[in-house]
């Protein structure tokens, strides 16, 4: 069975199609008359009640001509219409302040928060909507993989950093999928992948089904908190190498340092501008001063999101591929 790729289309064609169903008929009708040209640019769709409509597209803001204000109507049938007209079957989702769509989008919510003991339970009164276009570049980490190798079935112990929006869940993503898939170039088989994707951004999942390329030897946990995920992923899949994002907790490096000890090579992303920023937080400390992570990839935007701007050999310091070496998204 082949797997859906989602780059396979263009962002307006994914807009058309996946996004503009689960928005009013008026909405509908007053973005597809934006020029394709620019629709193919919008990363992100922002709802906000008794507000005009804005479509981002990187730093640039994309508005319907005329502008076209969402109304409180328009934001309960926006709401219906991504929970297929039953809340309750988002419970959770709502506790999350997200929910994933067909298609890996994911929508953010913002509204009035309802605590229980303490803790959020859900969200009611919905009033605005950020709409994440799922979208993915493969061959994002064609220019990085042969540093991240360890012969002959191994990788790095990599640690990505990067300033936000920067494309290192796009790197990560294909990193998974080139390491699942295998790279008969640099004679690399496909190994075993585990992902643990806590905010549904990595495998874009949908009712459990990733609807990003994550590879054909990929497992995927949704929706799971980090440091739950990894210790799960090694006691139930045997994975060769496990997938994460954004880590900064102490709970994660807690986790991370089981899954290095376990003989798992471990890839994960960091916020940051750099290296050394993030070697000073005090959650993370404990694997920096145990050299734990081989590699660090830095990211930014000098040449657009994803540029790769060095590649580094942690226990030595060396820069080992200096850049930029391309750009991502």
């Amino acid at each position: 069975m082949s797997e859906k790729h989602l780059g396979e289309k263009s962002v307006s064609d994914i807009i058309t199609s996946e996004i503009l169903p689960y928005l009013p008929p008026g909405l509908r009708r007053s973005i597809a008359l934006i020029p394709k040209a620019e629709l193919d640019k919008v990363h992100e769709i922002r709802l906000r009640t008794f507000r005009p409509v804005v479509l981002m597209a990187g730093e640039d803001e994309i508005q319907p001509n005329p502008p076209y204000v969402f109304t409180d109507d328009d934001a309960l049938m926006t709401l219906q219409l991504i929970a297929c007209g039953s809340l309750y079957a988002f419970e959770d989702d709502l506790r999350q302040g997200y929910i994933t769509i067909r298609g890996g989008h994911r929508v953010g919510l913002a509204g009035r928060v309802v605590l229980s003991n303490g803790r959020v339970e859900t969200l009611k009164d919905i009033s605005g909507f950020c709409i994440r276009i799922a979208h993915e570049i493969l061959g994002a980490a064609d220019r990085v993989m042969k540093y991240l190798i360890k012969p002959p079935r191994r990788l790095y112990h990599t640690l990505i950093v990067s300033p936000p929006r920067c494309g290192k869940t796009t790197l990560l993503r294909d990193i998974a999928r080139q390491a699942s898939c295998g790279i008969p170039s640099l004679d690399f088989p496909g190994v075993r992948v585990g992902i643990v994707d806590e905010r549904s951004e990595i495998a874009a999942c949908y009712k459990g089904i990733p609807q990003a390329t994550c590879g054909v030897r990929t497992d995927v946990l949704d929706a799971c908190p980090k440091a739950d995920g990894m210790i799960m992923l090694i006691r139930s899949m045997s994975p060769d190498v496990v997938i994460t994002d954004e880590i900064g907790r102490e709970e994660d490096a807690i986790a991370i340092r089981e899954v290095m000890c376990a003989g798992v090579s471990l890839i994960a992303t960091a916020h940051g501008g750099s290296w050394e920023e993030v070697a000073k937080r005090p959650a993370l400390r404990c694997l920096f001063d145990g050299n734990m992570f081989e590699r660090a990839i830095i990211l930014s935007q000098s040449h657009g999101p994803g540029t790769v701007e060095a590649i580094v050999d942690v226990a030595t310091g060396r820069e080992i591929a200096s850049g930029p070496l391309g750009d991502g998204e």
